[in-house]
C-alpha cells in the first residue's frame, strides 16, 4: 500500500463519517474526549483521542486482535490512514479549541523523505478538518523500542512541522523519566492501571502528586487515563491533575458522535503553550491519610458540570 493522497483508500459515509479498509476489515474512528477540569466540578472537553474500531463481516476485532493481522510492510500506510480519518472525523465536530490526539510511531518512517510525506499528509488532513497543526498532538508510546537519539531527532522534526508531542504509557520507570527529560513533551499520558493502583495507598498517592508537580514544573501537562469511578476523578483535584479521560466522564463513541449534544463547547480562550525545562529527580513526601486510606482533605464529590449551551 502506498499513496500520496489522504483520500485514496478512504470512504465518506452518508452520515459524513470517514472510514477506511484493510483487506476484509472496515476501519472506523471511535473518539474519546479528554476533559479539562476548570474548577471543582466544572469540566470542558480539551481534546479527542482517535481510536480504531475494526470489524470483519460485522464481527468486531479489538486493536490487539487486528494489528497482528496487518502485514508489517503495510503498517506505515495503515497508521497514516487511521491518523487521517481520526483528524477528519474530529473536524466534523467543528469545535474551535479541541485538540486531536493521534498515534505516531516514528520507527515506521525511517526514511526522511517518507517522514516528510507523512507530515504533509497530517497537515493536509488537518487543513481539510479545520484543525491547525498546533492543535494536532502526535502521541508516541513509551513502549516502543527505538534508538533514543533517533527518537529525539524525529520529535524535533515533528515540532518543526508545527505539531505538539505526547508520550503515553508513562509509569515512572527510569526509561520513562529519561524520555521525558530528553524529549520535553507537551503532554504525558500516565498509564491508567498504574495510576489506579497508586491511588489506593498513601505512599503511591504521594508519589503521583510529586510526579504531577515535577512534570508541571517542566512545562508538561499530565493526563490521567482510564478514570472509571468518580472518586478517582475527585482525587485528581488534590493531585493537581486537570486533564482526565475515562468511562467516569465519557466512553468512546464511533463517529458520528453525540459529544456536541452532551458536552457543548464552552467559550474559553485556548491556553498558551508552555516552555519545557529539565525534569528533576523524583522523591515522595510523607502524606497523612484518613482511616479509609484516602489522603487528607479528599472527600468524593457527587456532581459534575459541563459546558453550557450557547444562548
Amino acid at each position: 500500500m502506498h499513496t500520496h493522497s489522504i483520500y485514496n483508500n478512504m470512504v465518506r459515509g452518508d452520515d459524513g463519517a470517514w472510514s477506511t479498509a484493510y483487506g476484509p476489515f472496515v476501519l472506523k474512528s471511535a473518539l474519546q474526549p479528554v476533559f479539562r477540569r476548570l474548577s471543582g466540578s466544572v469540566f470542558d472537553i480539551h481534546s479527542f483521542q482517535g481510536l480504531v474500531r475494526a470489524d470483519r463481516n460485522g464481527e468486531p476485532f479489538s486493536p490487539a486482535q487486528f494489528f497482528p493481522l496487518v502485514d508489517p510492510d503495510d503498517l506505515p500506510e495503515i497508521e497514516s490512514l487511521l491518523r487521517s480519518i481520526h483528524i477528519l472525523n474530529i473536524g466534523l465536530l467543528h469545535r474551535s479549541r479541541a485538540l486531536a490526539f493521534v498515534s505516531f510511531n516514528p520507527s515506521l518512517y525511517p526514511d526522511p523523505a517518507r517522514m516528510r510525506l507523512e507530515f504533509d499528509r497530517i497537515r493536509l488532513a488537518g487543513h481539510e478538518a479545520g484543525i491547525e497543526p498546533r492543535r494536532i498532538i502526535c502521541d508516541i508510546s513509551g513502549a516502543i523500542a527505538v534508538d533514543p537519539d533517533e527518537l529525539a531527532r524525529n520529535v524535533e522534526r515533528l515540532r518543526l512541522a508545527g505539531f505538539r508531542i505526547s508520550l503515553s504509557d508513562y509509569g515512572a520507570r527510569d526509561t520513562d523519566v529519561e524520555r521525558v527529560r530528553t524529549l520535553r513533551p507537551d503532554f504525558v499520558r500516565l498509564d491508567g492501571d498504574w495510576v489506579r493502583d497508586y491511588m489506593h495507598n498513601a505512599t503511591g498517592f504521594a508519589l503521583l502528586k510529586v510526579i504531577v508537580r515535577q512534570l508541571s514544573d517542566t512545562g508538561t501537562e499530565t493526563i490521567f487515563e482510564h478514570m472509571e469511578e468518580m472518586w478517582q476523578v475527585d482525587l485528581c483535584q488534590e493531585l493537581g491533575v486537570s486533564l482526565l479521560q475515562g468511562y467516569a466522564l465519557a466512553r468512546p463513541e464511533i463517529v458520528p458522535t453525540s459529544f456536541n449534544e452532551q458536552f457543548p463547547e464552552m467559550l474559553l480562550p485556548l491556553a498558551p503553550e508552555r516552555k519545557a525545562t529539565a525534569l528533576p529527580s523524583l522523591t515522595a513526601p510523607e502524606t497523612r491519610t484518613h482511616d479509609s486510606g484516602a489522603p487528607d482533605g479528599m472527600r468524593p464529590r457527587q456532581t459534575r458540570t459541563f459546558g453550557k449551551r450557547r444562548g
